[in-house]
């Protein structure tokens, strides 16, 4: 099937409130223009340096997503024009994008990584930790960020029951933080679940899934 093909069966089989980002790594611009032509808006990226690239070649009412681990010294290549930013970490991050937010006078989407799966390779706070942060003086201190949600990434298995109970806990991470209400904070988005697991997700709260290969194909790693 064709990229439009696919994006309009993904599109058909997910709710209305449920936000389909789809995953655009390592695919060129002809591929994205023509999720794009199909209606698509919203592109995930997980290296900043390509992301940059595509937004100085591409429509302009594209909303780019930072949906991979991002470097504190690589902030200032997307705060321009990012829309939302999926991993942020830690208070230190938090505080790199709010200091080139100010620069252009932009209040820049954050999403908290929770850490969610077992797998050491996967970034992300713990639940406690991210309680913290938010109720941090450091943190109110902070203009030109909005957190909006939580973000996961479940462990890279075929044990589907095990993927249910790290989608679980994120939820429940969710609701119990989503009292944490300030001018920078307003935890509305729950952002987990991929090509092989989305439809999982959304059934365990997710409101926001990142989809790739099954809109775009197998990845290309030779880019």
């Amino acid at each position: 099937m064709s990229i439009k093909d696919n994006l309009n069966k993904i599109q058909s089989s997910i709710p209305e409130h449920v936000t389909l980002v789809a995953v655009s790594k390592t695919k060129p611009i002809s591929d994205l223009m023509e999720a794009y032509d199909a209606g698509q808006r919203i592109f995930g990226e997980n290296k900043i340096q390509e992301m940059a690239e595509k937004y100085q070649d591409m429509p302009k009412d594209i909303k780019w997503h930072m949906i991979g681990h991002v470097q504190r010294n690589k902030v200032k290549y997307m705060a321009e024009f990012v829309d939302l930013i999926h991993g942020v970490d830690g208070i230190k991050l938090l505080k790199e994008i709010d200091k080139h937010a100010k620069k252009y006078n932009r209040i820049i989407n954050c999403l908290l990584q929770i850490k969610i799966a077992e797998e050491d390779s996967k970034f992300g706070m713990s639940a406690n930790e991210a309680s913290v942060l938010l109720q941090s003086d450091q943190f109110s201190e902070l203009k030109h960020i909005n957190v909006t949600g939580l973000m996961g990434m479940a462990t890279f298995t075929d044990n589907m029951q095990q993927i249910k109970g790290e989608f679980n806990f994120l939820n429940s991470t969710f609701n119990r933080l989503k009292s944490y209400h300030s001018y920078n904070c307003n935890l509305e988005t729950i952002s987990m679940g991929m090509s092989g697991d989305y439809q999982l997700a959304i059934n365990c709260g997710s409101t926001m899934v990142r989809v790739g290969s099954s809109i775009f194909g197998a990845r290309n790693y030779a880019n």
